[in-house]
């Protein structure tokens, strides 16, 4: 196998993980506590291999994402989008953030991910969510660093672009 076609398939095997992390039940209490596995792992892709990562994309995980959870179709394409959107306008600066102003603008990210939701579900009818709801950005921002840490390390061994 050459290198391009590892390269790829790396590139869609964490993907598809993402998609499939997402699916992991939890018990009641920890639910709050779940990241969003695939914002997480597209905005790592965004930012390390822009080339691969374009709003359809984002757009097709994010129904993909919508289909498996069973929810408003479109809801997570369309925070998926608003997400790559922003991590690829400012990747360049993203990039050579040291590591805790990357971490704070991925929390950034996920808060406004959660605003785009809360504002989606709103027009659906929904109740508000309780407070809790807002804890999941700042497990996502937390496992940010070791997230990036670890795939940048496995990319590296791989020695993939």
């Amino acid at each position: 196998m050459n290198k391009q076609r590892i390269s790829l398939l790396w590139f869609i095997g964490t993907l598809a993980f993402a998609l499939l992390s997402m699916l992991v039940p939890l018990p009641g209490v920890l639910q709050p506590f779940k990241p969003y596995w695939p914002a997480l792992f597209l905005l790592y892709w965004s930012l390390e291999s822009s080339d691969r990562v374009t709003l359809g994309l984002a757009f097709l995980i994010g129904l993909f994402a919508d289909l498996l959870d069973g929810v408003l179709l479109g809801e997570q394409a369309l925070r998926l989008c608003a997400l790559v959107f922003i991590a690829l306008r400012f990747r360049s600066r993203l990039r050579f953030f040291p590591m805790w102003q990357q971490t704070l603008a991925v929390l950034a990210l996920l808060l406004n991910d959660r605003v785009l939701l809360l504002i989606v579900r709103t027009f659906a009818g929904e109740p508000l969510p309780p407070a809790t709801w807002w804890v999941s950005p700042f497990v996502g921002a937390a496992l940010w660093p070791f997230l990036f840490l670890l795939m940048d390390d496995l990319r590296m061994r791989l020695r993939l672009q």
